[in-house]
């Protein structure tokens, strides 16, 4: 009987194999058997969860943490008072630092005169061709003119509102000032009503009536976009004839909230030092340009003058030459000495005035104008010009007092206390002359110059006139200068400087 249900058994697994259980005779090649699963379970993991709230509470009452937490906290608050302590101690020990002074755009950098539109790039049109060239001597102004139409010592002939047709047109100055505003370049006219003749005013019988012209024309071409108007023989304008329209019509636009005033500019020729002050204590100009640095020849009489105006230096304008409107060769027999008072002028307290040319040392032709120099950097003669080697020779002459002119103006325009620091003498003489320019906590400089026919040793001695201690230090570092013997950054005892006939320096020394 059991037999029988056995052999039914057996061939029902046979003919439903779906139901036999999944078992074999070999075994997997993992080592398993043939049709089992093998099921991971995870271990429980038990989560760290901390101490309770009551049981922390608990510990953070004991003695030893309100102890520990007290003593933190007593710390931080320590710390946090001393470093607030050390920071007023720093503030109220450092040193202050100066007030930057009122400074104009006429302050910031040097003007560039061009008297002669036509002779300097042919015309008030070419002018405008040439400013980006302009723009890199780092210039602050042009002063144009004079432009306007007259005949010589002819006051009825004077039209102040006209332009000389052979410098340009009208139209040809507005398109001069557009594209010198965009560059950050002002641009001051010059009315000096009788430029060409004996007296820049005509007679003392028609000074009043020729002010009250120059005040109608300053109103037309400030109106038009001139920055400023230039006069010359501001002593006698001032003394003998009525200024108050004309700095009316001059200053009449300007408001606090203008960053850009307008100039009103003169020029002082055959002066005392003392009456330059007086004049620009009661003439109202802005800016005074002075020859006293040409009518001076020699080193401490040079360095008087800078002694009795150093202070007014933001009203007062040097140039050698300028006033005349004459380039600066015509007073330096040698290249030397173009790069010496190029030196000198930009190293001066007060603003430099440069007529165009300076900047590559163009010799004037007698008394006429020179045709000014450009393309420095072309070589002719690779264009199939024919260039002879005293030609080549002048060109790169040229070009290397352009480049001594460039790294001058670019220097005063970084540095505080050559832009508009203190002004010390140091050493004078017939020929030679030093001072020390400085700025509050900034590099100082000091300015050796010699335009003698022989060689010169300095002994700077300082004697400083504020409340301000001012010392020299043993030494100094070559910054400048015309001696190719004085290497750049080379040190140079300030005990004695020797300079050779013509050569100058420009030496710097740390706060």
């Amino acid at each position: 009987m059991n037999t029988e249900v056995d052999m039914k058994d057996v061939e029902l697994n046979e003919l439903d194999p779906e139901k036999q259980p999944m078992t074999g005779d070999g075994q997997a090649v993992s080592g398993e058997k043939n049709g089992s699963v093998k099921v991971k379970v995870p271990k429980e993991e038990v989560a760290f969860t901390g101490l309770s709230k009551e049981e922390l509470m608990k510990v953070a009452g004991t003695p030893m943490w309100v102890r520990t937490r007290w003593v933190l906290l007593i710390l931080f608050w320590l710390g946090w008072a001393g470093m607030l302590a050390g920071a007023i101690a720093i503030i109220v020990q450092a040193p202050r630092c100066k007030p930057i002074p009122d400074m104009k755009w006429w302050n910031e950098g040097p003007l560039y005169q061009i008297s002669d539109a036509e002779a300097f790039a042919d015309g008030l049109a070419g002018i405008e061709k040439k400013l980006d060239v302009v723009n890199q001597l780092k210039v602050k102004g042009l002063v144009l003119g004079p432009l306007h139409t007259v005949q010589a010592d002819q006051p009825n002939t004077l039209n102040l509102k006209q332009i000389d047709p052979n410098q340009g047109s009208e139209k040809d100055l507005i398109t001069v000032l557009e594209k010198a505003h965009k560059k950050g370049i002002s641009v001051v006219l010059d009315l000096t009503p009788n430029y060409p003749g004996a007296s820049p005013w005509f007679g003392s019988s028609d000074l009043n009536d020729v002010i009250d012209s120059v005040q109608a024309a300053a109103e037309h071409w400030l109106n038009l976009g001139v920055d400023g108007i230039k006069i010359s023989d501001l002593a006698t304008a001032s003394n003998a004839g009525d200024l108050s329209r004309l700095l009316a019509v001059v200053k009449g636009n300007d408001t606090e909230e203008d960053t850009k005033k307008k100039l009103l500019m003169g020029v002082a020729e055959g002066v005392s030092p003392g009456e330059l002050s007086q004049l620009l204590n009661t003439s109202g100009a802005d800016l005074v340009l002075s020859d006293l640095l040409s009518a001076k020849g020699q080193g401490v009489e040079r360095i008087n003058v800078l002694n009795a105006l150093h202070s007014e230096q933001r009203s007062v304008a040097w140039g050698l030459g300028a006033t005349q409107r004459e380039q600066l060769s015509k007073r330096a027999a040698s290249r030397a000495l173009i790069r010496l008072y190029q030196l000198l002028l930009f190293t001066l307290p007060g603003t430099p005035v440069f007529s165009y040319g300076d900047e590559i040392g163009l010799q004037m032709q007698g008394e006429k104008a020179p045709k000014m120099v450009w393309d420095l950097d072309k070589d002719p003669s690779a264009e199939g010009a024919a260039v002879n080697e005293t030609t080549k020779a002048e060109r790169e002459e040229y070009a290397a007092v352009r480049k001594w002119f460039k790294s001058l103006s670019d220097l005063r325009g970084k540095e505080r206390s050559l832009l508009y620091g203190d002004y010390y003498p140091l050493q004078s003489s017939a020929s030679s002359l030093a001072f020390l320019r400085l700025w509050d906590q900034s590099e100082r400089f000091v300015t050796a110059v010699n335009w003698g026919d022989a060689s010169e040793t300095l002994q700077l001695t300082l004697v400083p006139t504020g409340s301000e201690e001012v010392a020299l230090p043993k030494t100094a570092t070559v910054k400048l200068s015309t001696d190719p013997e004085m290497e750049v950054d080379s040190s140079v005892d300030l005990d004695k400087i020797t300079l050779k006939p013509g050569q100058g320096v420009l030496l710097q020394f740390p706060y």
